[in-house]
């Protein structure tokens, strides 16, 4: 899955027919506020076969670092008998044949990153609403000042502390449901003390302008769940323990 992180490699392809459109490059840190799109790769070509080809060369070409991307995903897709026949008579690829028929044996993303595990440094603001003041908080703009709605600067405030503990605890038990990314709780469809099958619904995580439901690994009881709706969990956090 898109995860946020440093982009330490960002080398582009080039040629004919390929054009990168981005706004990063390499030594950028992209954080899990926005969308998770580094670039866009688009690759023409007089024919499928040859646009094809020059897809197949370009992924290779395209190297990211620093961060999992779906560029396998890409390369295997371009690749595949199915998606790419020697004979375009047997081309037979429809809307649904991701999730019915590719066969994904895509490595899973293990290279070390650091995800961003810190909050970003907000500030307070005075808005005017129907006639109303209200104070609202919001993330810190990189060069922006820090100035409270009298004037004041706020307090620092601290990052919210992870409350999954370290990595190998949090992979010590087989009762816990970690968070796969970093990102935010948008619904908690369970309490403390319900018994829930394995699947069923326990969290739902919104990152990079996507929505995640997190269900259960195992059937049990749900114990140790600390998260409400509008915390920010880092990749790895344990959310609850279901036990037997």
């Amino acid at each position: 899955m898109p995860a946020p992180g440093t982009l330490t490699k960002f080398n582009l392809p080039s040629g004919p027919g390929v054009r990168v459109d981005t706004g990063v490059e390499a030594g950028e840190t992209i954080g899990g506020s926005f969308d998770s799109m580094l670039a866009k790769l688009i690759v023409t070509g007089a024919t499928r076969e040859q646009a094809l080809q020059r897809s197949r060369r370009a992924l290779d070409e395209l190297q990211i670092d620093g961060m999992p991307t779906v560029v396998p995903f890409h390369r295997a897709v371009v690749s595949d008998a199915a998606f790419a026949p020697e004979d375009d008579a047997s081309f037979s690829v429809h809307t649904r044949w991701i999730e019915t028929e590719f066969n994904n044996e895509i490595e899973p993303f293990e290279a070390p990153f650091e995800p961003s595990s810190e909050e970003p440094e907000r500030q307070s603001v005075v808005v005017e609403v129907g006639g109303k003041r209200l104070e609202v908080t919001l993330p810190q703009l990189a060069g922006a000042a820090r100035v409270g709605g009298n004037g004041v600067p706020p307090p620092k405030r601290k990052a919210r502390a992870n409350r999954g503990g370290s990595a190998a605890a949090r992979g010590a038990s087989g009762d816990s449901l970690t968070s796969p990314m970093q990102g935010t709780i948008v619904k908690i469809a369970v309490d403390n003390g319900d018994t829930v099958n394995e699947g069923d619904l326990i969290v739902v995580l919104e990152a990079m302008k996507m929505e995640q439901p997190l269900t259960a690994h195992k059937s049990g009881v749900v114990k140790d769940l600390t998260v409400s709706a509008g915390d920010t969990v880092s990749a790895g956090t344990v959310l609850a323990n279901i036990t037997d």
